[in-house]
């Protein structure tokens, strides 16, 4: 029994998606994805967890894809639909993927697969609205999505969860922040990553409330569906918010305060997938009322750390673990680290994955012997939140004997009043081990020698950067995260 599926036969008649197309019920919902069923399935009974991989544009569509593949007992493996061909084949090849939904806007994308031996290729405009044929029992402890890392440290990796997994990772959520099927929310983030499935697309879902869609992204038009009065939940990532300050900054006062007016009415505003700026945290506090709650997951758990939804919300720090889920952190002997002192985060719980597909090795060396997942992000408890420090191969910088995190270095050169975004990284050095360099966004560039005197009074010498570099923008993946070994290039 799926859980979303029965929760849905509870609100029929209720809105669950509005696109820039139409709006669907509920039930709309339910036969949608048993038309995809049955045109997945056709002479078959069960899927039996063939991968499904499936390149649809944000909507009714999606979902209905979504849990089609589901209720036919297959496993869902979502495209970026912004991904370069090379990307998708990698994605679909290393699934081994036995069937291809594709919207219309992508078959010429995909066109090489239409004619592929051991693929089915099905257009998403020639599945039926509805479908009637009887569908097969799903056990939860049956594989249903494969997502894939970032790969910002290597080649990504396809992520498997079963249904007991997903439905773990949603039902944490929904308790923690309080979700209803009052709420309404904007779905604004890739429906590749587990943030816009899991928190935004699921969690609704799973309690009855409605998903809205945007053609594409734009400041201009997630404010316009704020003016509507209909949202009163907002999810987005650290580059989103930093967007829509700029853009509220170039609205005169009369349609600020109007939009200040409508965002206070919101119950809940959260920022994840990447750290959030604490100088981004207190402007947009200014502007909606809202401080945001910041939270911590991966691809592979879920969401596990947490700001409270009633209580304080700290600026800087991911929170506390969530109903569940076990924390630990420890040092590079595996050993607890004392609060106060930096340790890698490691978690238990029914919200960590099942394995890395088709990758043993990986999955083995990814736990401890004792069944802790390594998360490979350092992090010190502080008065009973978790700060990130930053991952360990990418945001600590090991130099002249000392463990240095970027995150906080950055978060320092951001208040200074000339520099819009700032990315650091350490690269190689005989001396030192690695020395630490920034990448600066700047509209006009700083005196060196001033910002050098000027960090020196922020922070210790050895923290300080040693070499600067001034770029147009620093170089992300799709959910805004800082690819740093692109910048370590740039040095």
């Amino acid at each position: 029994m799926l859980q979303l599926v029965e929760n849905a036969r509870q609100f029929t008649s209720k809105i669950a998606v509005i696109d820039p197309k139409n709006s669907y019920s509920y039930q709309d919902l339910l036969d949608r994805s048993h038309g995809v069923a049955d045109a997945l399935l056709e002479n078959l009974s069960d899927l039996k967890e063939a991968r499904v991989a499936f390149m649809v544009s944000p909507g009714i569509d999606y979902v209905a894809a979504q849990w089609g593949i589901w209720r036919a007992g297959g496993i869902a493996v979502p495209l970026c639909i912004t991904y370069p061909l090379p990307s998708l084949t990698y994605v679909i090849e290393d699934t081994k993927a036995d069937y291809l939904i594709v919207g219309p806007e992508y078959i010429h994308v995909l066109e090489r697969y239409k004619l592929h031996s051991s693929i089915k290729f099905i257009e998403m405009d020639s599945i039926l609205p509805k479908g009637n044929n009887e569908l097969p029992e799903i056990s939860k402890d049956r594989g249903a999505m494969i997502l894939y890392t970032s790969g910002t440290t290597s080649l990504p990796k396809g992520v498997l969860t079963t249904h007991a997994i997903i439905e773990a990772q949603i039902s944490i959520l929904v308790n923690a922040w309080n979700w209803s099927s009052g709420d309404h929310i904007l779905e604004i983030l890739p429906l590749h990553h587990v943030h816009g499935i899991i928190n935004v697309l699921c969690c609704a879902l799973w309690s009855g409330a409605t998903v809205q869609f945007l053609d594409s992204f734009s400041a201009k038009e997630v404010f316009k569906v704020m003016l509507e009065g209909n949202l009163n939940v907002f999810m987005a990532v650290p580059t989103i918010y930093f967007k829509l300050i700029s853009e509220y900054e170039l609205l005169p006062p009369e349609e600020q305060k109007e939009l200040s007016n409508s965002m206070a009415k919101f119950r809940l505003m959260i920022s994840g997938s990447a750290a959030l700026p604490v100088s981004v945290m207190e402007k947009w506090k200014e502007i909606s009322g809202h401080y945001l709650l910041e939270r911590y997951g991966m691809t592979e758990i879920g969401m596990a750390i947490s700001n409270p939804y009633d209580g304080e919300r700290r600026a800087g720090h991911i929170g506390q673990p969530l109903p569940n889920v076990e924390i630990r952190t420890v040092d590079e002997q595996n050993k607890l680290v004392p609060g106060g002192e930096p340790g890698e985060i490691q978690v238990k719980g029914p919200c960590v994955f099942k394995e890395y597909w088709g990758k043993p090795e990986a999955t083995a060396k990814s736990f401890t012997e004792d069944g802790w997942f390594m998360t490979g992000d350092i992090a010190v408890l502080e008065n009973g939140y978790y700060r990130i420090l930053g991952r360990d191969s990418i945001d600590i910088i090991k130099s002249g004997g000392y463990k240095i995190s970027a995150l906080e270095i950055e978060e320092v050169l951001r208040k200074h009043p000339e520099i819009k975004d700032c990315g650091v990284v350490g690269i190689p050095n005989e001396e030192w081990g690695e020395l630490v360099v920034a990448a600066l966004v700047c509209d006009t560039e700083p005196d060196l020698e001033q910002l050098n005197l000027w960090m020196r009074e922020r922070m210790p010498s050895y923290k300080t950067p040693r070499k600067y570099i001034f770029i147009p923008d620093l170089p992300r993946n799709t959910m805004g995260k800082v690819t740093k070994n692109e910048l370590k290039k740039l040095f």
